[in-house]
């Protein structure tokens, strides 16, 4: 819709002063008063991203204390989880870490299976989750990096100083740079059962590693349409001033497609997707030991569309009448939104939703030859 909103802003305005001000001494295509109504350039575009990046934030289909029974789970993976910052904690890890070395007792509550000690299931209790419905990664986010392509630039003066100019350009493909690391905050209290009952109930607070975003040369990628309308003033005059420099000011659209995600972090979500069915499936064991669950994630990246203002100075020089070599600074206040989403292909709930903006904040430099007719 906002593409298709764009298109016809540029036919409204491109084809104003043919049906509107046909007569008019100022809109009239007639080159009665000197100069030529019509001007096209193309050229070397070089765009330079001038924001930064802005916390992940993340939300999962787990509330504020969901219970989930733990089942089958490492020891290992207990102890991890395990809040040793408080005292009671601390005993706690203490306590299960005396019985799990001593021989008898460590048969009753534990079993090897492939060399690794598991807690039973029937001990190992419920658990009830906190801090997994959502949360803000600090020191994260994802910044575009520079891009090149050919631009074109279209004229149409409405007098010898004052013209409505459309940039446009080759979509280029933008490398999407990743900053820093994503951890879950989990939290919560374990209750063990049975014989487990004797520990009583145990604090949790562990950090989940989720992905790491500098992995690989780059997060994403995608297509970037960015086409522009500005209105310019410029000074001098046709057949006298050979350099004439210019100012414009408009705006800016752009709409990014063909998105395409990191391999690795791709996987690294998936596997985030199924820790998060697991503690549905009453399997938070099997989440903190990053096992499979029966959901099957898939990963989609999606980009916001966006206008923002753009402001432009530049100048043209005029080898021959009809001839010219024009170049421009171009500087256009620029954000948008990155969304991440994790659903079961099985049921198509979302198990995971991850946003951020994305200050993109382009410097754009071109140089290009052009032709007056």
């Amino acid at each position: 819709m906002m593409k298709k909103s764009l298109t016809c802003l540029i036919t409204g305005l491109c084809t104003l002063p043919t049906l509107a001000f046909a007569d008019s001494p100022y809109f009239s295509l007639k080159d009665g008063d000197g100069f030529k109504r019509f001007s096209v350039s193309a050229g070397w575009l070089h765009a330079m991203p001038q924001g930064s990046a802005n916390p992940i934030n993340v939300n999962t289909s787990i509330a504020e204390g969901t219970q989930s029974k733990v089942g089958s789970v490492t020891a290992d993976s207990v102890l991890n989880a395990i809040d040793r910052s408080t005292k009671e904690g601390e005993e706690k890890y203490n306590t299960l870490t005396t019985l799990l070395n001593t021989p008898l007792v460590s048969n009753i509550i534990s079993e090897k299976i492939d060399n690794v000690t598991y807690l039973r299931s029937n001990i190992s209790g419920e658990a009830t989750i906190n801090g997994l419905s959502n949360w803000q990664a600090q020191d994260t986010g994802l910044e575009a990096e520079n891009v090149d392509t050919v631009g074109i630039m279209v004229n149409y003066h409405f007098t010898d100083n004052l013209s409505l100019e459309i940039k446009a350009g080759i979509p280029p493909k933008v490398d999407i740079k990743g900053k820093g690391q994503i951890y879950a905050p989990l939290s919560g209290i374990d209750k063990p059962a049975g014989i487990g009952a004797v520990l009583g109930d145990i604090p949790l607070k562990q950090d989940i590693h989720i992905t790491d975003l500098t992995q690989g040369d780059k997060a994403a990628s995608a297509r970037a349409w960015l086409p522009a309308i500005e209105l310019h003033y410029q000074f001098g005059k046709s057949g006298v001033n050979k350099f004439r420099p210019y100012v414009g000011a408009g705006v800016m659209y752009a709409y990014f497609n063909d998105l395409k995600m990191n391999s690795g972090i791709e996987s690294d979500l998936i596997a985030a997707g199924h820790m998060i069915q697991n503690i549905h499936d009453d399997k938070a064991g099997a989440a903190l030991d990053g096992k499979t669950s029966s959901a099957d994630p898939v990963v989609k990246l999606k980009a916001t569309d966006t206008f923002a203002p753009i402001v432009t100075i530049g100048a043209t020089y005029d080898f021959k009448p009809n001839w010219f070599a024009v170049g421009s600074v171009s500087y256009s206040k620029m954000n948008n939104e990155a969304k991440i989403y994790v659903t079961d292909r099985n049921t198509g709930k979302e198990l995971i939703r991850a946003n951020t903006k994305i200050d993109i904040d382009p410097l754009i430099t071109y140089v290009g030859v052009g032709y007056r007719f």
